[in-house]
């Protein structure tokens, strides 16, 4: 279990069950997925940009992303 999960079903579902005055823990929401975008503009001329962008995303989840570059090229973005 990962910590984010942890916390929200330690802590959160407390609050969640005080708040809105649910009878039950299974009347709480859950959480079942969580999903990290970033979008790098300036990584087409500036290789450092990915890098520090995949750390920041590495540090953030705790888990390593997959770089995923355009598979087309669009010329008004500048995307080749």
């Amino acid at each position: 279990m990962n910590r984010v999960q942890k916390r929200f079903e330690e802590e959160g579902v407390a609050k969640l069950k005080e708040r809105f005055q649910y009878s039950t823990v299974m009347q709480v929401p859950r959480l079942k997925k969580i999903v990290l975008n970033c979008g790098v503009g300036e990584g087409v001329q500036n290789g450092k940009a990915l890098d520090y962008a995949t750390y920041a995303l590495e540090r953030i989840s705790g888990q390593k992303p997959i770089v995923t570059k355009a598979k087309k090229s669009i010329a008004t973005f500048k995307l080749r």
